[in-house]
Formats: C-alpha cells, structure tokens, sequence
C-alpha cells in the first residue's frame, strides 16, 4: 500500500514546477532519462485536468496511428505527449515543421531512454525549439534527508526504493539490470554482447570513484580500447554513468586529464557489488567510494551547476567537485567520515584553483567552520550551498 509519505514522493513537484515552465517557454519540451525512472508517471501527473492527447510509442495502436505523423498531429492544438520516441526517429523532423508554425499553442513532451541518438537528433533537428529536463530517480531532497541512508542503500528508481522489503529491492535491482542488457540496449539498434556488457558495468562498480584507464581494462576484458570505450559510452549515453571531466590550470604541475567514472544510482551499483543491505554495506572495501558516488550524485541534482569537473594531480592534491557559478570558485570534497578535518590537499586547492570556498560534505549532523574558506556540511544540509552560490553572496 502507497502511504502519504510515498504519494508525496510520486507527485515530484521539483520537476513538475520545470515541466511548466518548460512547457511556456518552448514549443517542445523532452524528458529524457533511463528506463523505470518515472518520465511516464512525471507527464501524467503534469496531463491532470489538461487537454491533452497521449501516444505510446510502443504501442502498436499507437504506431499504426502515426503512420501519417503530419496528418495526425498537425490539427491538434493542446498538449501532446510522445512517449518512447526514440521508436520513430523520424518524428523529429516532423515536430520541427510543427513547432515552426505562426500559431504555437500547440505543446509537444517527448519523451524517451536516454540515448546518444535521441540527443543528437534532438539537438540537431529541433534547435531553439526544444527545453531538455533531465529526469532522475528519487533524490534524498524528495524523499525527505532523514531517509537518506534508505535512498543510498536502495538508489533512486522508485520500484526499487518503494520495495516492501531489501530482498524485493534487491530483485527489482538484478531483474533491471537483466532487462536493461537483454532488451533495452538492443533497442536501442544497439548490438553488444548481454554477458560482456555486464562484466564491463560489473568491472566499472569496481572503479567507481577512480579515474579511467581504458587500457586497464581492455587488458581485463581481453579487448581493444575502442570497444570498452564504447561501451563506456553506451552506459553514459543511457544515464548508467557519469563520466565526471578534470579540470585544467594552467599550472606547473602534472595533472590528471582522464575522466573519473561514477555508477550514477548508487543502489544499481550495490546490485552490481552484491551489496544487499546496509550491515553489508557499512563493513565493505567500497562503502566509502558508494558514499562519495552517491553525495555527488545529490549535489549535482540539488545545486545544479553548469559545468561540473573534479581536479587532481600527479602530486596527490586533489578534489572531488570543482565549478564556477557567476566568476567565483567553489569546491566541494566528500568525506565518508563522522569528523572531517582540514588535509594538505585541501589548502593546496584552495591556493591552486583560487577558490572563494570549499565544502567538505559529510555523513554527520553538525556544520562547522574547518578553516576560513572551508566548510564542512551534512548532507542533509546541501541546499544552503545552492543558496550561497546563486545567491553569489561568496563564502560563509
């Protein structure tokens, strides 16, 4: 039974509130996100009380209704919502005929599993036309911040976080996991063997956290680095993966210019680790690389920067999350630890990247100043540094 609680959840008014604006700025809007993650629920919740005209796209009623797309679309004048377009690729240039007429009353949602290919067509064919919402499974500011630790242990997609048990979660996770390698990639026009790709994503939750080396695991997998890259870029291109990008100065140091690899739902991750509950969790080699994962994965939802990239170099300094919001410096390092303190690596980044502050965020209760540019944070807490850096009000 769904409790208030969990009615609270589904209704995820964060991205009904982008939904609407979405929807009165641009002609077509698209939510694009991996499968299971809620678009379909997201655009029904948005459709109540509003005329509206629905295709499913994997519907074969729907398909055959489309056959003439222009025909069928054209007259309608309220909101149309296209689900699984990534089905009918030719859509896009018919939306971009539609979208380009003198009377514009007429809405589009699209909606589609994240692919290279719904990207590029959308970026290509429906340029200036087009609002982009990324939606993810639950994050901890939905779910409520006590409930973080059911949310990192779980992840985000909601049949797994809303699972009646740890065993009916975990099932969820593996029966994703199954479907997602045996159906959704092929799909996709996809064709990559199901037992070497999951070797591949089981191989990647054993990097999670570190920086890539595509020649490490080509050697592991006893194949070119091209193919593992592409594979990397499969599970990126269908929101699986974060490829985090470095940062560079122009300083007199070597510093790392590959990429840092992050599962992006922590509890897929777990899955993939055989992590089936937290006493598990807590007492395992990686808890503090899934912990990192999982905070980043929160900030970069909740604080939304522009462009994001971690820095490191060759001499050890390094920091987790480093952007640039409004010409002033931030960072932001997490620590899987009750009581953080000030590092070497930390002062060095604040010097090297001219930084106006530096967040250490921390499973904990309490924030207190470390330094007088840095500051640790619970991550229950993570929204005041949305507030500070768009407020552009500096440090604290």
């Amino acid at each position: 039974m769904v409790n208030n609680i969990s009615m609270k959840i589904l209704s995820r008014p964060n991205y009904i509130e982008q939904l609407i604006e979405a929807t009165r700025r641009s002609p077509v809007s698209a939510i694009l996100g991996p499968r299971q993650c809620g678009k379909t629920t997201l655009a029904k919740l948005f459709l109540k009380d509003k005329r509206s005209t629905y295709f499913d796209l994997e519907s074969q009623p729907d398909l055959r209704r489309l056959q003439n797309p222009e025909l069928v679309l054209a007259p309608l004048d309220h909101i149309v919502v296209l689900d699984e377009i990534q089905v009918m690729p030719e859509l896009f240039r018919v939306l971009r005929v539609l979208a380009d007429r003198p009377d514009k009353s007429t809405r589009f949602i699209i909606l589609g599993s994240a692919s290279p290919n719904i990207v590029r067509n959308v970026s290509e064919t429906l340029a200036g036309r087009v609002e982009l919402i990324e939606l993810s499974g639950f994050d901890v500011r939905e779910i409520g911040f006590d409930h973080w630790k059911k949310v990192w242990l779980r992840g985000g997609f909601p049949r797994s976080y809303l699972a009646d048990s740890e065993i009916d979660s975990s099932a969820w996770r593996e029966g994703f996991i199954q479907t997602f390698l045996e159906r959704d990639i092929p799909q996709l026009g996809i064709t990559v063997p199901a037992a070497a790709m999951r070797r591949f994503w089981t191989m990647l939750a054993h990097y999670h956290g570190q920086t890539w080396n595509a020649s490490e695991f080509a050697r592991s997998m006893g194949l070119s680095g091209k193919t593992v890259r592409s594979y990397l870029d499969i599970l990126t291109g269908t929101f699986m993966v974060r490829q985090l990008q470095p940062w560079y100065e122009n300083l007199a140091k070597r510093q790392v210019k590959a990429p840092k690899i992050y599962l992006r739902d922590s509890g897929i991750l777990h899955g993939l680790l055989a992590i089936p509950d937290e006493h598990v969790l807590l007492g395992h080699h990686r808890a503090g690389a899934s912990w990192e994962g999982f905070a980043l994965e929160q900030v970069m939802r909740i604080v939304q920067p522009a462009e994001s990239y971690f820095w490191s170099t060759h001499q050890g300094a390094e920091v987790d999350l480093f952007f640039i919001r409004r010409g002033r410096r931030y960072a932001i390092e997490f620590k899987f630890t009750e009581a953080p303190k000030v590092s070497k690596s930390m002062r060095i980044c604040l010097t090297d990247l001219s930084l106006d502050h530096l967040w250490v965020v921390y499973p904990g209760d309490y924030t207190y100043a470390m330094d007088e540019r840095i500051t640790a944070i619970p991550l229950q807490s993570i929204c005041e540094i949305r507030s500070i850096t768009a407020d552009d009000r500096g440090s604290q």
